[in-house]
């Protein structure tokens, strides 16, 4: 008897988004997955292991330098042996369908096994890459690089395909371990593991299976043992915890823009001409300048050198940028400068500057200026209207929901309005938050490392093997420890939602990356799995007890019972030290600053610029991609781009990502505001009228398998569940499959018996 889902979960939105909540197994058929038996035969003294089915035999990894063996002892199922110069134990059992590999230190501070050296490899490198080891592509990209296994995986196998078969090594943890690439002259895998001093732990090691040379059964096995294991946890499972999880589906995600609350047609300028003189614009330049504000400077300037009468738009910008930062400034208030505050700034006066919540004090300073300003800016009530309409307009324009990412939480504290329509339209909303870097000096430009403990900075901070602080971002400040950060987690997330601010999304950024650490602080020595865990308790907290749809930065699977959606697997952080894309300003590579001289998405996001060839084959070249990780958890955790990646952002591939993101069920990412949205929103709307009517469905589905159906591997599909796949077809030419012709840059999607084009060549910039 089929169990079914309950409809069970409350409320008609989630009843009718799972789809009158059919059966799991039609929902979901289980995949048929091919682990085969074998027998094994090892020489201790390299370390070579061979598996053995019908007569097949695979070594599963490169014969070590010899070494001396102690202790070896074997039978049908287990082989145990020393090295004794290298301190290391070694213990093989095998099972019905694996061969369980433990490494024991007995003193050794670090080894490496396996070397893999395969024809190719597949390997969940962020979505998924397959990988020929005589690629020259992959060789001259990946040769020599080392990458950290919990950091640059985005699940913990291996996969090596060597003679007939395909051989998986599903690693027990992410810890300590690292991939170290070489061309040897084809392309090679070499797994090493560190055993830290502070940590107890000191074995590692892996099951190996045996499958077929199919990426479907290889990741099959995985996504077996996940559920084994008891780490998978479904989006309906999810949605039935937290029903604002169900407002995911179908939802293509959206970063909002804006410089502040105020806008230039907030303001008079030609009644603002005999005040710019006065005592109100001194007071922000002295206020802007005390807080190492560029603002402070750009806006004496101007009022130095403006004319009566002649605004030109870069003196506007300067007004309208001052006029928003000192709005966030809690040194704004004087008596003197302030005579006339009106009945809600006396009202929040009287409770004392220092008692205000950052929302009553961007209030204040609202009506604060308004008093002063009198009628040169408009009503209080009307600052921030645009993004309320541009919200209106985006559901009016066919984006039934979306997910909303302010890229600062002041952006809705200081609108709290707009999160409110955001909320009322049915989308989910949220802040960016970041608990990874911590700054000696609290930076209002960068609120996200500043702490109100001001112990953390000297106490609470990241210290590496060899006693030195380890650096924050960029640079700057420290790495907080993430085993003492939850009561300053609560503080802050308790402190925004203070007054009752529409959020119903949290994003946190780093989490979910694998970026974590061993602290050799003596005053808190942790470990990586101490890290690890404290990451997953604080995004779980802020999911359980703020009621937040939580998501993160990464999205690497230990974290995919905690996040329902993350940012960068689809399209991870690209070549982060490309002086061309991120120093070289006139290159045609750069990828832009953090800010726009003409306001809104800032050019780092919005501005669209090529890429170069050789990040194109690594990052987006369907040859060589492959749904890794949506084939294990399609049906768990949204995944799409990492947002300096947005779905517009590269030149002459917004088709094949249109594409791509019909094939792997993934949400566009988009960067917008009320500029940008009237310049992309007839392709964004038309693209949405078709994906998220299947999001909304294929989302809730397992993704049963991928096949690459052209020589050329240009034309791919993917199956969901029962009755829904879609065949894409990235070439330039129209492909025959099975009595049906798929046109060239296009995706067939069939649901059921229904069938639909969309061609995405029209869209492409």
């Amino acid at each position: 008897m089929k169990k079914l889902i309950s409809a069970c979960l409350s409320g008609a939105l989630v009843t009718a988004l799972l789809s009158g909540c059919q059966s799991v197994d039609t929902i979901n058929p289980k995949t048929e997955v091919h682990d085969y038996d074998f027998t094994f035969q090892v020489q201790p003294e390299t370390f070579d292991i061979t598996l053995t089915r019908n007569g097949v035999k695979e070594k599963v990894s490169k014969p070590l330098t010899p070494m001396r063996v102690t202790r070896f002892e074997q039978n049908q199922t287990q082989a145990s042996w020393e090295y004794p110069d290298q301190k290391i134990r070694v213990n093989l059992t095998k099972q019905k369908t694996y061969l369980d590999v433990r490494i024991q230190s007995t003193g050794a501070s670090k080894f490496e096994w396996p070397v893999l050296s395969g024809k190719s490899y597949t390997l969940p490198l962020w979505e998924g890459k397959q990988i020929p080891s005589r690629d020259p592509h992959w060789q001259a990209y990946l040769g020599g690089e080392t990458y950290h296994f919990s950091e640059d995986f985005s699940m913990r196998f291996l996969a090596a395909n060597l003679n007939r078969h395909a051989v998986v090594f599903i690693a027990d943890d992410i810890f300590n371990d690292q991939v170290t690439f070489q061309n040897n002259p084809n392309l090679e895998l070499h797994f090493s593991h560190e055993f830290p001093t502070i940590n107890k732990k000191k074995t590692y090691g892996f099951r190996l299976y045996l499958t077929d040379q199919d990426p479907t059964q290889i990741v099959k096995i995985y996504r077996r043992h996940i559920q084994e294991l008891g780490e998978f946890k479904s989006l309906v499972q999810k949605a039935k915890e937290n029903r604002n999880v169900a407002k995911l589906f179908g939802a293509p995600h959206i970063y909002l823009w804006n410089d502040g609350i105020l806008t230039d047609s907030d303001l008079r300028w030609q009644k603002l001409d005999p005040l710019l003189k006065g005592p109100t614009f001194g007071r922000m330049v002295e206020v802007l300048n005390a807080n190492a504000s560029d603002s402070g400077q750009e806006l004496a300037q101007v009022i130095k050198s403006h004319t009566p009468g002649a605004w030109d738009r870069y003196q506007k910008q300067v007004i309208v940028r001052a006029l928003n930062t000192a709005l966030k400034l809690k040194t704004l208030y004087e008596p003197k400068h302030f005579p006339h505050p009106d009945k809600e700034a006396r009202a929040l006066l009287s409770k004392g500057i220092d008692k205000l919540s950052e929302q009553e004090l961007y209030t204040l300073n609202k009506h604060l200026l308004k008093s002063a300003l009198g009628e040169s800016v408009t009503d209080v009530q009307t600052w921030g209207e645009g993004i309320s309409n541009l919200i209106r307009e985006m559901s009016r324009s066919g984006l039934n929901r979306a997910w909303i990412g302010l890229p600062n939480w002041a952006d809705g504290l200081m609108n709290p309005v707009a999160v409110n329509t955001a909320n009322k339209t049915g989308y989910l909303i949220g802040p960016y938050d970041s608990y990874h870097s911590i700054h000696k000096e609290q930076n209002m430009d960068w609120n996200t490392a500043s702490f109100k403990d001001p112990i953390l900075y000297e106490r609470a901070t990241i210290t590496d093997v060899n006693g030195q602080k380890v650096k924050g971002f960029l640079g700057r400040g420290r790495k907080l420890n993430p085993t003492l950060s939850l009561p300053a987690v609560n503080q802050r997330v308790r402190d925004i939602l203070k007054n009752g601010i529409a959020f119903n999304s949290w994003f946190v950024d780093c989490d979910a990356t694998g970026e974590i650490y061993d602290d050799y602080t003596p005053e808190h020595l942790t470990t990586q799995a101490q890290d690890l865990q404290a990451r997953l308790k604080r995004m779980n907290v802020i999911a359980t007890r703020y009621r937040m749809v939580v998501g993160s930065e990464g999205g690497n699977d230990f974290a995919s019972r905690v996040i329902a959606f993350a940012h960068g697997i689809e399209t991870p952080v690209i070549a982060w030290s490309d002086k061309d894309m991120r120093q070289h300003k006139q290159s045609p590579y750069y990828i832009g600053a953090y800010w726009s001289q003409q306001g809104g998405t800032p050019d780092r996001f919005g501005k669209p610029v090529p890429i170069k060839e050789r990040y194109q084959h690594i990052y987006l070249d369907p040859v060589y991609s492959i749904p890794l990780y949506k084939l294990v958890y399609n049906d768990s955790v949204i995944t799409t781009h990492h947002w300096e990646w947005g779905s517009l952002k590269i030149k002459g591939e917004v088709s094949d990502r249109m594409l791509k993101e019909l094939l792997y069920n993934v949400p566009p990412l988009y960067h917008v505001d009320e500029r940008s949205w009237q310049k992309d929103k007839e392709l964004i709307s038309a693209f949405i009228k078709v994906w998220s009517p299947f999001h909304r469905e294929a989302v809730q589905r397992e993704l049963t398998s991928f096949n690459t159906l052209s020589p050329d591997r240009l034309v791919q599909e993917t199956r969901f569940g029962k009755d829904m796949r879609v065949i894409a077809n990235f070439s330039t030419h129209a492909y025959s499959y099975q009595g049906e012709t798929i046109p060239a840059k296009s995706a067939v999607i069939y649901t059921g018996t229904q069938k639909q084009i969309f061609n995405a060549a029209q869209f492409d910039n």
